[in-house]
């Protein structure tokens, strides 16, 4: 059954949506960027409804200034109160033990850096943002990634040979791949220490071909951290719902069962694909 509540953050009244579920774990979704709970494509209404009907409750959330809840937008770093409050407002109109929290891009950081001080027992991240590129070029790491998949297809150097390609952006990419790594910003740095203060209650999901999934893959690097990699290109798991779903089922399943974080690896999807 789904049902809309509203809540209190601060002076604001903020609007959830619960698919009800019997488990004792619940999944909180924090919406990214300004999309509404809903989600890019309603995907992250169709991944609640899919969770909950395995049992598990899940919730939904416009925080303040999005979609049907009042107050001031504040962006994903102004969203710690409002990570907060819903969580309060998930546990006590589900019953719910435990509740991890899984979240997209800005909102993954958002529940890095916010979640443990909101009362949540785990976070799912998927593909972590970083920081705000100096440039409108992807991330460096993406754009390897992204020449090295043309240099494999015989295609492209035909493309190539016939001048069929902006040469102006293939220099900037080079010049761009040429560069000394810039150090992280003030953004990027206290990500990955907050990743890395929830220890095993953090796991990482990337998106192998999302230009943010491909550069979070590239600075985390040596972290250790627990990471899953889904074959998509999509960063929201558009042509991947039935995977992502699965690997989020596996780690609620692993938390309701009280064990460590196993994780999960889509068969189509090898660990050491760069």
């Amino acid at each position: 059954m789904r049902r809309l509540i509203s809540f209190q953050c601060d002076d604001a009244t903020l609007v959830g949506t619960l698919d009800e579920g019997t488990q004792p774990t619940g999944l909180l979704i924090v919406s990214g960027g300004n999309e509404p709970r809903m989600g890019a494509h309603r995907g992250q209404a169709l991944l609640a409804a899919r969770i909950a009907a395995r049992g598990y409750p899940v919730f939904r959330f416009d925080r303040r200034g999005v979609g049907d809840s009042e107050g001031l937008n504040g962006g994903w770093q102004a969203s710690g109160p409002d990570i907060a409050a819903a969580t309060a407002s998930f546990a006590q109109a589900a019953g719910v033990a435990q509740i991890i929290g899984f979240g997209n891009c800005d909102a993954a950081s958002a529940l890095a850096m916010f979640g443990q001080a909101a009362g949540l027992d785990g976070v799912l991240l998927s593909n972590p943002w970083l920081a705000e590129e100096p440039d409108a070029l992807p991330p460096a790491a993406a754009i390897r990634r992204h020449y090295a998949r043309k240099l494999a297809n015989p295609a492209e150097w035909l493309r190539l040979a016939r001048g069929a390609v902006d040469f102006g952006r293939l220099r900037q990419g080079l010049a761009k791949i040429a560069a000394p790594p810039a150090p992280f910003d003030e953004t990027a740095a206290p990500l990955l220490h907050a990743i890395a203060s929830w220890g095993n209650a953090a796991a990482i999901i990337v998106a192998r071909g999302d230009a943010t999934g491909v550069a979070f893959r590239a600075a985390a690097r040596g972290h250790g951290f627990a990471m899953e990699t889904l074959a998509t290109d999509s960063h929201s798991y558009a042509d991947a719902l039935d995977a992502l779903e699965r690997v989020i089922l596996a780690h609620l399943d692993t938390a309701s069962s009280g064990q460590s974080s196993a994780g999960y690896d889509d068969p189509a999807e090898p660990e050491n694909t760069p």
